[in-house]
């Protein structure tokens, strides 16, 4: 079982900044998937950006591509997720999930755990 906690949500203003991190523990392998999603009420949950557990390349959403960049991983257990020129757009919850399978994985259907999630506020 793996357990997931994400923080660092809150209320920012457009072209600001915020950092969201993920700490894992439990039985967390080296050759888990991990990824951050986002859900705003209404809509489904939607692919923010994805890596594997120890590292490598990275796959991002066009939304926020050369924007918000995916990192951490098993050295550290934790997942970070640093949001640049936020929008009001990026308004919703985020949450962090975890794939027991090698990835960069983008589907939310294939992912095994997911933290409570975090809001993310952007104010226009």
């Amino acid at each position: 079982q793996v357990q997931l906690v994400e923080s660092g949500g809150g209320l920012v203003q457009a072209g600001g900044s915020l950092r969201l991190s993920c700490a894992a523990s439990g039985r967390t392998f080296s050759t888990y998937a991990m990824g951050w999603f986002r859900q705003v009420p209404g809509k489904e949950r939607e692919f923010v950006a994805a890596i594997n557990w120890s590292g490598g390349s990275a796959v991002y959403a066009d939304s926020v591509k050369g924007r918000f960049t995916i990192s951490g991983g098993n050295a550290q257990k934790t997942l970070y997720l640093q949001m640049n020129s936020l929008k009001p757009e990026d308004t919703a919850v985020y949450y962090c999930a975890a794939a027991r399978r090698i990835g960069p994985v983008t589907r939310w259907d294939d992912y095994n755990y997911w933290g409570q999630g975090t809001q993310v506020t952007v104010s226009s």
